[in-house]
């Protein structure tokens, strides 16, 4: 306790706190664009604290990272265009809070959701960074792939208007995720002799592509057949109504966000993914989900900003990067001759608690600078459609190519772009098909691995406590709508009584 109070006498001096203000503010400017993220925040800026002491310049890179994962859900609420991909999950039922008129509403529940999930968060980094980092590095590739099969389980069964177009958009991602180069063999794969696709596609091309070109493409074509008219603000503050619908999933999130930030190869997609799937079980208004539930905006803000800090966990004790953010700062940290590690709380310790004090500073930064804002922010959706998706193609191009400064990722761009249009045109849901992107590859290697290790029986994919457990679950929720249906038509009509019978 002393030294997270020693943590906080350095964080608190006028020139580190203006580093934290420094990048909150840069984190969520760029949060916001389409396609570049706190990830590629962090590194555009890592030359410029070369003249910097070690202390200020990573109080700064955990405003960048916390400002970066709030700035890319204003977009994802306000136009359908996640900043990065642990704020796709936030367009599912943000979107549509704007369209109706809520998008203030949903900012704040963002803002508090991601206050709420990062005080706790950093929290328990406090309290239990040695136990979680000790019991994660025990997760072998059974228990990876299994987590992974959930998700995709997941996602398919509660997105879209049928599970067959869920599984459809899921493969459609799968396919995309196995462009490139086989990392085992080294055989090319769905590249079409191209070497610009032997690298494979970025995860920003495709989500940027889906979400934004999509988006933008399916607005162009529907133009001249609706008038436009601007979508109202509406008003800037929750309701006590919302609250009680929102007090909960903020709750939730750190319990699912954490845990899972701090395995090594973990992140934000996974346990937002679940976070949206458990709210929308446990929702009491199940009607309102695809057309704005505030639960699903407040549930997975809370679980990505504990899930940052569970990230956090892992790479300072393990020097383990499970993201790419924490990647650029680790090497961050080895710019300064310094190695994340088990003894790094020992021998940088002044350095590791200023760092964890900054965090609570920044994050109560980010709701003091944003709450205001909310109802600056949904104003953006005033601006007519032309001129908006216009500036959305904008930076969405700028986004994409700033990945590997590569026109060819313009065009790979553009074609994933029809698709997405073409997706929404026969209603296949888009997040499924970001999910096959994303942990397709990952769920591959894993498996691979697992097989391996087994000497290609089957058996190694369910060989540990945790891998069986998961598959529990799986088939719980695979099966569980069918006993449901059953058990529907056995039960027998209940019957009328006698004076409804009599007026019958």
């Amino acid at each position: 306790m002393q030294q997270l109070l020693d943590g906080f006498a350095t964080a608190l001096t006028p020139t580190h706190l203006l580093f934290a203000a420094i990048g909150v503010l840069l984190g969520t400017a760029i949060g916001v664009l389409p396609g570049i993220g706190p990830a590629m925040a962090v590194a555009l800026l890592l030359p410029i604290t070369y003249g910097m002491e070690p202390t200020g310049a990573f109080i700064m890179f955990a405003g960048i990272y916390y400002g970066g994962m709030f700035g890319g859900s204003t977009t994802s609420i306000l136009l359908n265009t996640p900043g990065e991909s642990a704020a796709v999950v936030t367009a599912i039922e943000g979107n549509p809070m704007a369209r109706r008129g809520r998008g203030a509403q949903a900012l704040a529940a963002a803002a508090i959701g991601h206050f709420t999930g990062g005080i706790i968060g950093t929290l328990l980094i406090v309290l239990l960074a040695p136990f979680v980092a000790k019991h994660a590095v025990d997760i072998g590739a059974p228990d990876f792939f299994a987590i992974m099969v959930l998700a995709f389980i997941a996602v398919t069964s509660v997105l879209g208007s049928s599970r067959v177009r869920g599984v459809a958009s899921l493969l459609i991602g799968l396919t995309i995720g196995l462009v490139g180069l086989d990392e085992m063999t080294g055989q090319q794969r769905l590249t079409f002799g191209s070497l610009h696709l032997a690298d494979g596609i970025d995860v920003v091309v495709v989500a940027v592509a889906l979400f934004a070109v999509g988006e933008a493409l399916w607005v162009a074509a529907h133009l001249r057949r609706k008038a436009f008219s601007p979508i109202p603000v509406g008003r800037p503050w929750l309701s006590r109504a919302d609250l009680r619908r929102t007090w909960k999933p903020w709750l939730r999130g750190p319990v699912i966000g954490f845990p899972f930030g701090a395995i090594p190869a973990g992140g934000a997609e996974i346990p937002t993914f679940l976070s949206y799937v458990t709210e929308k079980r446990l929702s009491s208004n199940k009607d309102e989900w695809g057309k704005g539930a505030i639960e699903g905006v407040a549930g997975p803000e809370s679980t990505a900003s504990a899930s940052a800090a569970g990230t956090l966990v892992t790479m300072l004790t393990l020097g383990l990067p499970t993201t790419a953010t924490a990647a650029v700062m680790l090497a961050a940290f080895q710019q300064y001759g310094i190695q994340p590690g088990p003894l790094l709380f020992q021998r940088e310790s002044g350095l590791v608690w200023a760092l964890i004090a900054s965090l609570f500073i920044g994050l109560t930064l980010l709701l003091v600078l944003n709450l205001p804002l909310a109802p600056l922010w949904a104003k953006l959706l005033r601006i007519p459609r032309p001129y908006l998706y216009a500036g959305i193609l904008f930076f969405a191009s700028v986004g994409a190519y700033a990945v590997n400064a590569d026109v060819f990722d313009l065009l790979v761009m553009f074609v994933i772009g029809l698709l997405g249009l073409a997706m929404r045109r026969y209603g296949l849901p888009i997040l499924p098909a970001i999910i096959g992107v994303i942990l397709g590859p990952a769920a591959e290697q894993q498996m691979r691995r697992a097989l391996q290790l087994s000497d290609g029986s089957l058996t190694g994919l369910v060989n540990t406590p945790l891998s069986i457990a998961v598959y529990v679950v799986i088939l719980v929720i695979l099966f569980f709508p069918l006993v449901k249906r059953v058990a529907g038509r056995r039960t027998p009509p209940t019957p009328l009584p006698e004076r409804e019978k009599v007026d019958a």
